[in-house]
């Protein structure tokens, strides 16, 4: 019997180590972002946030002609004090339907658009420098929109099928997760060269159902946010399998979607607690990675080794919930910002974990 006692006693102290995660204390900016009169935010798909501190918001907005043949993406500039300063890309031929949006350490902007299967690097200046991946066009034989299949089909490289981020180690080598279709990482030089790829549809370690987000640690290596199979995996710079992360707090009882009924335990894993939609990680020299979740909407924050030290938010309408946050920036470990599909909105956000309580 003295056998199991170790390990039972490591499982208790686990389960009572999730339950007490704190909740950190925070507030959102009110009105933080002025918008012209005439210029709105649709959903937002993604934010980043550039060295000077100015905000980009990639929005399914701009939107003309039949639901399903607009063009649902703008690039929009504001200063650190929110204030609107541009639109980058207008009318561009990559545009289709915003999904992203990084900014890398030179300052350049990087957008990924589902739509187009397309990921475009502009300059500082707003001009395009780099493009990844090419679109369908009306024009090709038998084309149409990507129809999701299973079991899914091989990635084919010098591809991309509904891509979703992008992310650098410290040589700027280029990682992109693709995405809806394909169920991989493709890496790249700093100079745009084709170096390798890993991953396929599955659940075993380095396999992916919708790798949705992806982020690098200032040692390189590369998180995954693998949504539909509630985990984050985590990668060295070759794509050799580190580890894997997995957030198992259950939703409080009260909690509610953002709409529609409280999902129940055969609902799928991309609408349960801790699937995660996001990563960011913070700047150094102790770094923490942030993710969310869109039920019960809260956003957690983590060690790099993957324990939960805090959580905050959850569902709703209103400043401080969250409508399916889909991209998170974090310049600093207590000012994250939160890009909302369904909340038409970015929230600036202001923690205080010298307040927080466990629960």
């Amino acid at each position: 019997m003295r056998r199991y006692a170790l390990p039972l006693f490591c499982l208790a102290a686990l389960a009572f180590a999730q339950e007490s995660v704190p909740e950190i204390p925070f507030e959102s900016v009110p009105n933080f972002l002025k918008l012209p009169p005439d210029l709105y935010l649709g959903e937002v798909a993604g934010v980043a946030v550039n060295s000077k501190g100015h905000i980009f918001a990639f929005s399914r907005g701009g939107t003309s002609g039949p639901a399903y043949g607009a063009t649902a993406a703008q690039l929009l500039e504001f200063g650190a004090d929110g204030r609107f300063l541009r639109e980058i890309g207008k009318n561009l031929y990559a545009w289709s339907y915003a999904h992203a949006v990084r900014v890398d350490k030179n300052d350049n902007i990087w957008a990924i658009d589902k739509g187009s299967d397309m990921i475009i690097e502009f300059d500082p200046q707003g001009r395009a420098q780099m493009v990844f991946g090419r679109k369908k066009e009306a024009s090709d034989d038998n084309d149409g929109p990507w129809i999701h299949v299973n079991p899914p089909r091989p990635a084919v490289n010098g591809q991309f099928r509904q891509p979703t981020d992008v992310t650098w180690d410290r040589e700027g080598n280029i990682f992109i997760s693709d995405g809806y279709i394909n169920s991989r990482v493709a890496k790249f030089s700093r100079t745009g060269d084709w170096v390798k790829e890993w991953g396929k549809a599955g659940t075993n370690p380095g396999e992916f159902n919708t790798p949705h987000s992806i982020a690098a640690d200032a040692e390189g290596n590369i998180y995954v946010a693998d949504r539909g199979n509630r985990r984050i995996q985590v990668f060295n710079p070759d794509g050799d399998f580190v580890r894997a992360i997995q957030i198992d707090i259950p939703a409080p009882e009260d909690a509610q979607p953002w709409m529609g009924p409280r999902p129940g335990p055969n609902t799928a894993p991309t609408m349960q607690p801790g699937s995660p939609w996001t990563i960011c990680i913070t700047p150094g020299p102790t770094q923490y990675l942030y993710t969310s979740d869109a039920f019960p909407g809260r956003i957690y924050k983590l060690t790099l080794d993957g324990k939960v030290v805090g959580m905050l938010g959850r569902t709703g309408h209103q400043p401080k919930q969250f409508g399916w946050i889909h991209e998170l920036a974090c310049p600093s470990e207590n000012q994250l910002y939160a890009a909302e599909l369904l909340n038409w909105r970015i929230q600036k956000l202001v923690l205080h974990p010298e307040k927080a309580t466990s629960h």
